[in-house]
């Protein structure tokens, strides 16, 4: 019974979270279209078979809902077109990168995200260190110090999800660090009188691997980097992400002028007028999707329900009705 009660408690949270997001209609909009997709990918999946597509296409509906839940527990707002993004690059990254192979088949598809997600990341910490300090009565920082734990936020961010690309490829050899052929290496290794002076190998056409099984790979073109050049890669266009948006939040600090760009992927708080108001409207929403239920299972038979009471919202029903 009290399983039952936690899991009724989290399906009521999701479709809290559902009712959130529907609150801007255009991000509610972006957000149908890309669930929807999610779910055509997640039966194309199941029926065939591929199970780790369908754990990836559930992941992304999980991490769609992340968005909401933040505004749900930290009380702050996410700029529509922050949360539109959002979804998009979700999308883009889970759905068309990793089930579709858009990694593969589109060249520069992984350093695209990973400049997004570098912009997108020091929006997030700008926003949440701003935050804090402009709430804050004992210490004040300044523009120069509130971009710089920005772009560290986004550089940490950027890092941690190279070891987990890393620990993925080396324990469950997903082969997320993408390799490329490079043509020469130097190498300490080859150094025959072991002083740790570097062997340069130039020129390489190809390069031959055999197993112990006696099963031969051949590589042609070079010799095969596991992963160091993606890895560096990816920190670097993250690394510019990261600098293009530092240097809009500080230039916005520091003339105090207003910035389109910084006004619309900047999160701010909710003040408890605006949490009353958003909770009115949600449990509005909620009745009213109810109600409809209700009037199908009736076939238009009987009265309507009456507007739950302490919603605030019994005059508006009949307005809306």
């Amino acid at each position: 019974m009290e399983e039952k009660k936690k899991g009724n408690r989290l399906l009521n949270f999701i479709i809290k979270l559902r009712y959130r997001i529907s609150l801007d209609k255009k991000t509610f909009i972006i957000y149908s279209i890309l669930r929807g997709l999610v779910i055509l990918t997640l039966v194309r999946m199941l029926l065939a078979r591929s199970y780790e597509g369908a754990m990836i296409c559930v992941l992304s509906l999980i991490l769609f809902l992340l968005p909401a839940a933040f505004e749900e527990y930290f009380k702050i707002k996410i700029p529509p077109l922050f949360e539109g993004i959002i979804y998009v690059f979700i999308y883009a990254a889970e759905i068309l990168g990793e089930i579709n192979n858009y990694y593969i088949l589109i060249p520069g598809w992984d350093t695209l995200l990973h400049t997004i997600n570098g912009f997108l990341c020091a929006a997030a910490g700008f926003s949440l260190i701003y935050l804090l300090n402009r709430n804050s009565r004992n210490f004040n920082l300044s523009p120069v110090y509130l971009t710089l734990v920005a772009f560290c936020f986004s550089m940490t961010v950027g890092v941690m999800w190279e070891f987990i690309e890393f620990f993925a490829d080396y324990f469950l050899l997903l082969d997320m660090q993408k390799d490329f052929v490079i043509p020469r290496f130097s190498s300490v290794t080859l150094d025959p009188s072991g002083s740790g002076s570097p062997v340069v190998v130039r020129n390489i056409t190809h390069t031959v691997i055999r197993t112990i099984s006696g099963a031969t790979y051949t590589i042609e073109g070079g010799y095969l980097d596991i992963g160091l050049i993606d890895t560096m890669k990816d920190l670097q266009v993250n690394f510019l992400g990261a600098v293009a948006f530092s240097l809009i939040g500080y230039s916005t600090l520091k003339s105090k002028k207003y910035s389109a760009i910084a006004d619309n992927l900047m999160m701010r708080p909710v003040s408890p007028e605006q949490q009353k108001q958003e909770e009115a409207e949600i449990r509005w929403r909620e009745w009213r999707d109810r109600e409809k239920g209700r009037r199908k299972r009736r076939k238009g038979r009987g009265k309507g329900a009456a507007v739950p009471q302490g919603s605030g919202l019994q005059d508006e029903a009949g307005e809306r009705a």
